[in-house]
Formats: C-alpha cells, sequence, structure tokens
C-alpha cells in the first residue's frame, strides 16, 4: 500500500516501531602520534579556558605539544590518546617527570583529559588503567596526582577506585578566574616488571 505525503497511516503505532539500536561507546587507546597534537591541544585548551581543573591561564600552542611530545619520547615515558571508531581523539593520558632531579627518576605525574561528550562513561578509568600499565613496562615505581580542588570530586573519586590515596593538601596555592584555589595530592605505589634506564632530569609542565 503507497501512502500519500502527509497520510497520518505512515506513522506505525509505538508498539510496532522497531526498537532504537543503543549507541556504543568505543574506543581504542593507543601511543600518541605526531598528528594526534593538534586534536589533543584543542582538548587541553578547552579546559584552560572553561575551568579549574587544570591552574594554566594561557593557551596551549601546537610548539608547546611538539616539545612535550618529544621530550616524553627521549625520556621513555608514555604518552597516550583515546581514538574513536572513526579516527577522532576523544581523550590523552600521559605521564611527566615528577620533578627534575635524578632522584625522582622512578615517580611521575599523571594527566588525563577528556574531551566533549566523553566523560562519564568509564573512558577516564580505563586511560588511567593503561598509563598504569605503560608506566610499571617502563619502570616507573610511583605515581603521584595533582588535582585543582576546584570541582575536584570526579578526579579523586577516579583516582582512589584504582588505588590512589591522598597524600596532602595545599590550600590557597593557586588562582584563577577571580578564586584562590588549592591542590590535592593523591599517590600510588606501582609495580615496575623492568628496570629503569633512563633519568626523569626535566622540567615539570602539565
Amino acid at each position: 500500500m503507497q501512502f500519500e505525503p502527509g497520510d497520518r497511516r505512515r506513522i506505525l503505532p509505538r508498539h510496532l516501531r522497531p526498537a532504537a539500536t543503543p549507541e556504543i561507546f568505543s574506543y581504542t587507546i593507543r601511543p600518541a602520534r605526531p598528528g594526534d597534537l593538534p586534536s589533543v591541544r584543542e582538548i587541553y585548551n578547552h579546559f584552560v579556558s572553561n575551568s579549574a581543573v587544570t591552574l594554566d591561564e594561557k593557551s596551549s600552542s601546537i610548539p608547546y605539544w611538539r616539545d612535550k611530545f618529544a621530550l616524553l619520547d627521549r625520556l621513555g615515558l608514555p604518552f597516550l590518546v583515546a581514538v574513536s571508531p572513526s579516527g577522532v581523539v576523544i581523550g590523552y593520558a600521559l605521564a611527566q617527570p615528577w620533578a627534575g632531579k635524578n632522584a625522582y627518576r622512578y615517580t611521575v605525574e599523571d594527566s588525563i583529559y577528556l574531551g566533549p561528550g566523553a566523560g562519564g562513561k568509564g573512558l577516564g578509568g580505563a586511560l588511567l588503567q593503561a598509563l598504569i600499565d605503560a608506566c610499571e613496562q617502563f619502570g616507573i615505581r610511583e605515581m603521584v596526582a595533582v588535582i585543582s580542588d576546584s570541582g575536584a570530586e570526579a578526579s579523586i573519586r577516579l583516582h582512589a577506585r584504582l588505588g590512589f590515596v591522598e597524600a596532602g593538601r595545599m590550600a590557597r596555592v593557586g588562582h584563577k578566574f577571580g578564586r584562590e584555589l588549592g591542590t590535592v595530592y593523591m599517590k600510588r605505589a606501582l609495580r615496575p616488571v623492568a628496570r629503569r634506564r633512563r633519568f626523569l632530569a626535566a622540567g615539570r609542565g602539565h
């Protein structure tokens, strides 16, 4: 039977309509590549401009991310991205030197950011676990998280689920958007499966 345009009989009753296929949130986690850096920059700059999750106040540049990529590669530290089935970078995680002295060579600080729409779906936990696994393969013994205390609850819960414990707090050490902000420190001991062969004598950054 054919229906003319506008004929209401074209609309099936609700119980006869096919069930909508639920959208599946899927992704692949892999090492970052130079071509990923513009997307990584865009994700990070969104948080710079719109939140106190990072205490950076100025947007980052592509040269900044190229330098960071090269530094982490030289130090043998992981820089991971989560990519959608269509190839879009929807989040990233990296481990960077905790301090610029060789005595800290077994300790790193994690950094994890998700793109718009990627939060609340388990991606943050998957990225953090992948980062922990990679650091253990590289001989890292300790991982530290430095979390802004403004809207920090989700990040604190995420780290706690993966074995991090609170190591201290510092109040009013940052200032952004006209507010005084503090930081929460969390820490987890890792189980390295390889011997650390490279020093982490490099400056810190986020």
